[in-house]
């Protein structure tokens, strides 16, 4: 029997809630503030499949005006693919209940720019800067403290050096003989 590659084919793990967050969609998802610019991770919540896309539609819709036939792409706010979960973008629309995400998508030899409508349900801020701004802001702080005191100063990281060399204390030898084999019942 032949394999089915439907839409959500191979999705019985990534599109299911995690352990402990069944139920009702807390109150705090909805309450978050997305700006352009912001970078989010898109983690599909299972819970929200509404305005996904069907297959055999993309979304387009045909308006005629005066004999003009003008194309527009319908603004889709949906659960995302399933190539899409898991990665991260940058936020360039926001609308009332989803935003658009630009994502780098691998396309045989080369990164495609790739912008999708996610609802709010299935995106979060990402913490892949926390560290380098945290970072940033120590430096600032070091930098004001170093020209105050009229000191240069090192703000490159540096990789661990090796540890210091100490002695070991050698432990005496104890010989150790094994039981001798009893054939008793």
């Amino acid at each position: 029997m032949g394999h089915s590659h439907g839409l959500r084919s191979g999705t019985r793990y990534a599109f299911s809630r995690g352990f402990k967050e069944n139920g009702m969609i807390r109150l705090s998802t909805y309450l978050k503030t997305y700006r352009v610019g912001d970078i989010v991770d898109i983690k599909v919540n299972g819970a929200v499949q509404k305005g996904y896309e069907e297959s055999g539609r993309r979304g387009l819709c045909v308006i005629v005006v005066e004999n003009l036939r003008i194309c527009l792409l319908k603004f889709w706010n949906s659960m995302p693919y399933k190539v899409y979960n898991g990665k991260t973008g940058v936020v360039y629309n926001v609308t009332k209940s989803s935003v658009g995400v630009i994502i780098y998508k691998v396309v045989g030899n080369r990164y495609m720019e790739k912008r999708i409508n996610v609802r709010i349900e299935h995106v979060k801020h990402s913490r892949s800067r926390e560290d380098f701004i945290k970072r940033v802001k120590e430096n600032a702080a070091k930098k004001r403290q170093a020209k105050e005191q009229g000191i240069h100063l090192h703000l490159k990281r540096q990789p661990a050096m090796p540890r210091e060399g100490h002695v070991v204390e050698g432990v005496a030898a104890e010989t150790i003989t094994p039981i001798p084999y009893d054939t008793h019942i």
